[in-house]
Order: C-alpha cells, then structure tokens, then sequence
C-alpha cells in the first residue's frame, strides 16, 4: 500500500469519527452497513467508534464546566494522528491558512521579527520598509500588549496570531522601551514579503543563507547568487547556510540542489510498498561554475535542508561543516476532509489531515568537520559570517504544504519539538 493509499486509508476513518457526532442515527445505519460488509474488522471498527461516542457523550454530560463538542472532537482527532508518529496531525481550517501563508512567503502583518524572553515578547528588529520600520519599532523593544490584549506570558505564536491579519487594517502595540516611558503605537498592516535567500561576499567567498523552504526559495536564491557573481567575478568559492532551517517544500529542496549539480539524483521516496519509488535527478548547470561550496548545518537543520546537505555530499559537490543535522526522513501528504467545520472566512476552508506517507533513504546529514559542542559558535574561517538565528516570516511550530505531490517536511510539529535558542518568528 503506496503512502497515498495509508493516507486515504485514514481519511476514510476521519470521516467516520467526525459523521459519528453530526449525523447520529442515520450515520449509526451507515456504519452497520459497512461493518457488516467489512466484516470482524468493520464490526471492531464500529464498536469503538460507539466507544468514543459513548466518551464524548459522558463528557459532555458530566464535566464540571460546560466544553464545546467540536474542541472535544478535534483534539481527539490531532491526538489520533500524532500517535502515529511525531509528524502527522489534524489540522484545523485556521492552522490551513496559517500553512498556506508560510508556503506562499508573503501574509498580512506588520513586519516585525519577534522573540520570547522570560514571558516577555521581545523585538528582535523591524523588517526594513515595513509598517513597524516606519513606525519606529526598535531592536530590544518590548511589546506588553496587543490591541489592549496583555502580552505578558504570551507565547511567541500567540502574538503573531494577534499582530497579523487583513491588510489596511489597525493594530495597536504598547511598548515598552529603555529610559522611556511605556507608549502605545498604532500600525496599519501590509502585505508582507518574506525573503527565505540572501546573499553576500565574505573576503572572496559568497555567502548564501537559505533560512527555509517556501514557494520562492529557488528562485530568490538563484537571483541572489547570480547578482553576487556578477558583481565579484573573482569569487573564489560558496558557503551555504542551512542552519536553523528547519525545512519547507520538497520541490524547492530539490530546486536548491540542482542549483550545484551537473547531474545524479537528489533524492528518492519509498512508500509502504517497495515498488513505489519516486527519484529526483539533477539537471545539467551548476550555477557556480563548479566553484568548491561548504554547507553549514547543525541539529536544527532537518528534513528540506538535510536533503540539500546530504545531496550535495553524496555528488561529493560539497563538504558539510558544523553538527549532525535534526534526522527527519520522512515527508507528509495533505488530505482535505469533507464535512468539517468552517473557516473565520465567508467561504468554506476544509480541515485538513496531515500524515506521514514515504520515508527518505537518509535520516540526518553528518558533517566533515564538526564543532565540539552545540554551544559554539559556528565559523568556518574568521572571516565567515555569524549564524543568523532569525526565522523566516510565518515560521511556526507546526510544518507547512510540501510539493510536489503535496508533501511536507520539517522537523516542528507538536511532538517532539525541537528548541532552538534564539528562536525568532516574524509577524
């Protein structure tokens, strides 16, 4: 059975966990229906179902506060999921788009890159040009308050989730900044454009950092480099950045790597049955003219960037440098639901189910030289640029849409979760 087929498999059970709470008596026939047609296994199949309807009822009925049945439901069914494994789950028609934003690399918000000390959102900086640079948001500002909302003990998702939101519409920050007074600051939102590729010379080397995987990965950093090279045609050699990257696309995983590959594969998937092997090649031109590349990458690169490192070392292209990356091989497949409730908007946003389909062959990428510890500073040469901790805009704990075929990869879902520190997400 192909990872497709596994992931169609459970749908067909989603759906009838979900009908068991909306239709009643008429879903209680068609569940008989089929169990007498599936036969011992259908049967045990409904018996449990009536189980968990028999649970959500007694809830219900019995909990000291009242409970929404759609909470109820929906956490029963991210919780069946993740205990398949640490990567497939249950999403809501919120967390779909929130998904789709970050794959796209651009949202409504106010461009401010954000972290947590202590309980307190802190300003790392304000993303240049946008309304929050304009505004005058500085580095090392504190924000204790969204729309009247306190931002005190507030996650760093949470105050995301309240500074973004439509364009041209108002949010109101108080801030509080050193040797002044607390203040509050209206900003009225934009489309942000996140870059996930940037460029710059380091003495005679090119610095390339990819900080993650969305729809523009590739392209921007082909722009980035080719600009570079144009303007330092002596370039003598390529440092890749892929720490911190904690994955993305698959296509565009495999459209970094063929940026640097003449020719070999990049990566292959296997699903449950053996013969469902998909390979991705390398086309012919390597944009750097077979210049010699190091990649960096230490444990908080996983899945898209692991296989960027891993490709590129295996064509023996490039020589991997840093700490033995996450080790996520596998990637999720999206199927939408049918009959689940309603996004915030007019139009109907289907929940989605995430599960893991097919596994790579390679589970973490070791480097050539390696750092002692996790705590050290990651420098090639003296004159090679610093680590930058920042996430790229839209960044969250849970993973985004994977092409082609739908597939996902990244290291952050709800467990286990990786921490970074120093971890930064954009709002």
């Amino acid at each position: 059975m192909s990872g497709t087929e596994i992931g169609l498999f459970m749908k067909k059970h989603l759906l009838i966990g979900v009908s068991a709470f909306v239709l009643g008596a008429a879903t209680t026939a068609y569940l008989n229906q089929n169990a007498l047609a599936a036969g011992a296994s259908g049967a045990e199949s409904y018996r449990v179902l009536e189980l968990f309807g028999d649970v959500v009822e007694a809830v219900e009925d019995n909990y000291v506060s009242e409970v929404e049945p759609r909470k109820l439901i929906e956490a029963a069914l991210d919780g069946m999921l993740t205990s398949l494994d640490p990567h497939s789950d249950y999403l809501t028609p919120e967390a779909l788009n929130d998904m789709r934003d970050q794959t796209r690399g651009e949202y409504g918000g106010i461009g401010l890159e954000i972290s947590s000390e202590e309980g307190v959102v802190k300003v790392i900086s304000p993303m240049d040009g946008t309304p929050a640079f304009r505004a005058g948001i500085k580095p090392g500002d504190y924000i204790t308050a969204v729309n009247g909302q306190s931002a005190i003990g507030m996650s760093v998702s949470e105050a995301v989730k309240l500074m973004r939101g439509p364009p041209s519409e108002a949010v109101t920050l108080s801030i509080a900044r050193d040797k002044t007074d607390p203040f509050d600051v209206k900003i009225v939102r934009e489309v942000i454009k996140t870059r996930s590729a940037l460029a710059r010379m380091e003495a005679d080397y090119g610095y390339l950092r990819v900080s993650a995987f969305n729809e523009k990965t590739t392209e921007e950093a082909r722009t980035a480099f080719e600009d570079l090279r144009a303007k330092n045609p002596r370039m003598k050699g390529l440092i890749l950045d892929l720490r911190n990257n904690p994955g993305g696309l698959l296509d565009q995983a495999v459209g970094i790597s063929d940026l640097f590959l003449e020719t070999g594969e990049i990566v292959s998937q296997r699903g449950r049955n053996p013969r469902d092997i998909e390979r991705y090649n390398a086309r012919a031109g390597d944009i750097t003219g077979g210049l010699p590349i190091v990649v960096l990458i230490n444990s908080g690169s996983a899945s898209a960037a692991e296989i960027v490192a891993g490709a590129l070392q295996d064509r023996k292209r490039a020589e991997l440098v840093g700490l033995t990356s996450f080790g996520k091989g596998s990637v999720q497949t999206l199927i939408p639901l049918r009959g689940a409730p309603t996004g915030p908007s007019s139009s109907p946003q289907p929940a989605t189910t995430r599960l893991r389909g097919v596994r790579f062959r390679r589970r973490g990428s070791n480097p050539t030289l390696k750092w002692p510890s996790p705590e050290r500073r990651l420098r090639p040469s003296p004159t090679a640029p610093s680590s930058s901790q920042r996430r790229p805009s839209g960044m969250r704990s849970r993973p985004t849409t994977a092409s082609p075929g739908s597939h996902r990869m990244s290291p952050q879902s709800r467990r286990p979760r990786i921490s970074i520190p120093g971890q930064v997400t954009s709002s």
